[in-house]
């Protein structure tokens, strides 16, 4: 599927691992995979300058939870409002990855969470990375600290394939149904 490179991230956030819950029932069923698309619209609000975040979760193949909402900071670059988008993605990703252990739905390894901004997902992905806007330091972490703990993988989709656009940009018919049909029509390519 996508190549990933597992960093050593112990001497940034120490031995990090995802919260289980101590009284979640044990797991039975089928592992489900949660994979997630994200993206943002800079300035989309041109009263208030605003950004829009645009989230699609899926459980599987199957969309379960869509977001579009207007961002409650101002950020005065993509770059700043993509990693808003991907903070509040991987908060959904937890969210959601508890609730389906409480339900004693087993989850197949970290989620995937897939962006189209690379340098919001080199600056996640990669520890050496650093940050250069303080203001985005919480959202950076965040995202980061998950992937640590390998609850979610971040990789790059092109802006042209990310389903999440409808969320957050007005799109023509042809653009619509295109970033659309893979969600709504797809079929079971596995024989099992």
């Amino acid at each position: 599927m996508y190549k990933s490179e597992d960093y050593d991230w112990t001497n940034i956030y120490g031995d990090v691992q995802e919260e289980l819950p101590k009284n979640m029932p044990k797991a039975k069923g089928r592992k489900v995979k949660l994979t997630m698309f994200a993206d943002a619209n800079l300035y989309h609000d041109r009263l208030t300058g605003r950004s829009v975040t645009g989230l699609i979760l899926m459980v599987n193949k199957t969309p379960i939870d869509w977001f579009s909402k207007k961002q409650i900071s101002i950020e005065s670059a993509t770059y700043g409002s993509e990693f808003v988008a991907a903070r509040i993605g991987t908060d959904k990703i937890v969210e959601m990855r508890y609730e389906l252990r409480m339900l004693g739905v087993p989850i197949e390894g970290p989620s995937i969470m897939f962006g189209d901004n690379m340098a919001v997902i080199n600056s996640a992905s990669i520890p050496e990375s650093n940050l250069k806007k303080r203001h985005n330091a919480l959202s950076y972490h965040r995202v980061r600290e998950a992937i640590a703990a390998k609850v979610l993988k971040f990789y790059h989709i092109k802006g042209t394939e990310n389903p999440a656009d409808i969320l957050t940009k007005f799109l023509p018919g042809r653009t619509w149904y295109h970033l659309m049909k893979p969600i709504l029509h797809w079929t079971d390519d596995e024989k099992g």
